[in-house]
């Protein structure tokens, strides 16, 4: 089987106007477009073409959700937690409805990610930085109580990370959290900003979140920069927020998510910190692994696996195994089964072959993301 998936972009706040309008060649809404969610979550199915939802066909089985995402403004600073934790907050939240605010378990899967980026520049805040590398940044702001009260939680714990990010969340430190803000700001537009580019990143969330402690959690973390085609992994427990771009996103299929700032959302602080892992360390840059035409994103989990493929008018056959999503990117792109079926795809659309399909056929020109339960 082969059929064609689409969805409605969610206009959630941080959404772009433009980024998905322009991979589609199509004229923007007017509103926010944010994300496209291709996968049978019961939160947003994908629309089937001749009518229906994907789930009506898998029965909500498909271990992976695929997106498109648009950011304008930051996301939230956020974390996932693992299937052990997710089981047992689903368990113990059993009693709420699923609407619930005070909820923070909306299903119990854990959540591994993995972001693509398809924007020349795709910012991102990915893990905590090592706190010594902290430390030499908090040296190029001004030494005012706020600074100094950070620093002090960065020194004095047995889990600094953890500790400060507990005392900015908790709603007693708001006072320091305007210091470092302030601080920030000036360091960011003097010679400290072209030296440490992160300040200028934390300034500019700044902007967009003024007097949210969840900027100085930023000022925290690594500020990573990828370009097209580069990805990042984020496994459970990892605190990250995505800052700016489009890119291809695909994820186990969950929907959970912890907050920790930059969201007028609650955030459940002890929730947080019980989930978040505070060991600090840089997040590597993914880069596609194989030959020009079909590259891979290696990634540790068993749920999903995804291949670039680049098209320059010779038809490339790709084996899959289990439920198969083919999303373009670019160019003009079919997608064929060894049945005879086939699917030519605009940009922004998926080709969805279920379960018996074993080789698929692209052909055309230009780029397509084709994603697959991993092993």
């Amino acid at each position: 089987m082969l059929r064609s998936l689409t969805n409605v972009p969610r206009d959630y706040a941080w959404g772009s106007p433009s980024l998905l309008a322009e991979l589609e060649g199509r004229v923007p809404s007017g509103a926010p477009e944010a994300e496209v969610w291709f996968g049978d979550h019961p939160g947003d199915p994908a629309d089937l073409d001749g009518g229906g939802t994907l789930d009506e066909v898998t029965g909500g089985t498909l271990p992976y959700l695929l997106k498109l995402l648009a950011a304008a403004r930051p996301l939230s600073i956020q974390v996932h937690p693992t299937k052990e934790q997710a089981r047992a907050g689903w368990a113990r939240e059993s009693a709420l409805p699923l609407d619930d605010p005070r909820r923070n378990y909306r299903d119990d899967n854990h959540k591994p990610e993995l972001l693509v980026a398809l924007s020349e520049r795709f910012e991102s805040l990915s893990g905590l930085r090592p706190v010594a590398d902290t430390l030499r940044l908090l040296d190029a702001l001004d030494d005012v109580p706020g600074v100094r009260s950070l620093r002090e939680r960065l020194t004095g714990a047995a889990d600094p990370l953890g500790d400060a990010i507990g005392w900015l969340l908790g709603g007693e430190a708001q006072a320091a959290v305007d210091e470092v803000i302030a601080a920030v700001r000036r360091a960011a537009d003097g010679p400290a900003g072209q030296e440490h580019p992160s300040l200028r990143a934390v300034a500019a969330i700044a902007e967009t979140s003024p007097g949210d402690p969840g900027v100085v959690v930023a000022l925290l973390m690594n500020h990573l920069v990828l370009r097209r085609g580069e990805g990042v992994f984020l496994r459970a427990g990892l605190l990250h927020a995505y800052l700016s771009g489009l890119g291809v996103e695909i994820m186990a299929a969950s929907d959970n998510v912890l907050r920790g700032g930059l969201t007028p959302k609650r955030i459940d602080v002890p929730e947080l910190l019980a989930i978040l892992d505070t060991t600090p360390g840089e997040v590597p840059v993914l880069r596609p692994e194989g030959d020009e035409a079909v590259t891979t994103y290696s990634v540790p989990v068993p749920d999903f696996a995804l291949r670039r493929v680049r098209l320059d008018g010779e038809p490339i056959a790709v084996e899959v195994d289990g439920p198969t999503m083919v999303l373009a990117t670019g160019g003009a792109v079919r997608v064929a089964t060894e049945s005879g079926a086939d699917i030519a795809l605009r940009v922004g659309a998926v080709a969805f072959a279920d379960a018996e399909e074993r080789r698929l056929t692209l052909s055309g020109t230009g780029e397509a993301f084709v994603a697959t339960p991993g092993h």
